[in-house]
């Protein structure tokens, strides 16, 4: 008889540090209830990494895992050393829109380009939450923030369709209401040979919320489903149509050689050059 789900059997006995409302917790659930339904028990076989900011708290130390807390932006390159040195085990980095789309871009990208065998969460709030709500690379246009009082003025980076385009095996954008689409691609995502992505639009009502005038968690994430609409449905409409959209669904599901085989290969083929000489 299988053991029932609880989120004990992977969490620690720590209060969680996040506001009421965040979409870090739902984040957590759809996250293990896609462990479970995978066969695990417990994090064993996981490595977590994670930068500066609100996400960066998902799995450290809250998660009964072994897990590296990074500097800000420097998660990727740390979970790509451990992905080449334990090749065995799923290497997973969980991250918000201001440490991985701001200062951790370029690794983002090039991680992507690469096709590194981790999986990435991005959980986009579109502030620097936990800093004092200024503007983030994806804060939609118009939207008010601490440092944008009158709007923001800038058009926001579109990090799924990014990650797509330089590489990924597996790329897939979902909100905080879209639960069980969320778990199954994080289920996917964990599955994947290669390089993952998963972007989730999450309510931050504390640093987000109330400088966009939201009154609640709950305003936030009826946004959420009123904005969103699924990629099939997006190509129907023109990019004037889309401006105000969260497109939402699978980007993209490919098969590329991952780089840590593409190095065992390497290796091997060196070696063979060292013995013929």
């Amino acid at each position: 008889m299988s053991e029932k789900f609880s989120q004990k059997m992977f969490l620690r006995d720590l209060k969680l540090p996040f506001c009421p409302g965040c979409g870090n917790y739902s984040v957590i659930n759809c996250f293990l209830r896609a462990v479970y339904e995978l066969g695990y028990r417990n994090f064993k076989n996981f490595v977590f990494c994670s930068g500066i900011g609100c996400a960066a708290w998902i799995p450290s130390p809250y998660f009964l895992a072994d897990s590296i807390h990074t500097p800000h932006g420097r998660s990727i390159p740390v979970a790509m050393g451990i992905k080449l040195v334990r090749p065995e085990l799923n290497v997973v980095v969980f991250g918000g829109d201001g440490d991985l789309a701001g200062i951790g871009l370029s690794h983002l990208i090039h991680a992507a380009r690469r096709n590194v065998d981790i999986t990435v969460f991005m959980i986009n709030n579109q502030v620097y939450g936990m800093t004092g709500g200024q503007v983030a690379p994806t804060t939609f246009l118009n939207l008010r923030t601490t440092t944008t009082p009158y709007g923001n003025i800038e058009r926001p980076l579109d990090v799924s369709r990014v990650i797509a385009d330089v590489g990924a095996c597996y790329v897939a954008r979902w909100t905080t209401i879209h639960r069980e689409e969320l778990k199954e691609s994080m289920k996917r995502a964990i599955l994947t040979e290669g390089f993952s992505f998963v972007e989730i639009l999450s309510q931050c009502p504390t640093m987000f919320g109330r400088h966009a005038g939201f009154k609640s968690p709950a305003e936030i994430t009826k946004w959420f489903k009123e904005k969103s609409i699924l990629v099939e449905e997006s190509k129907k409409l023109s990019e004037q149509e889309l401006a105000d959209k969260i497109i939402v669904g699978e980007f993209i599901t490919r098969k590329f050689v991952p780089l840590s085989q593409v190095l065992k290969g390497l290796k091997e083929r060196a070696g063979g050059d060292r013995n013929e000489g």
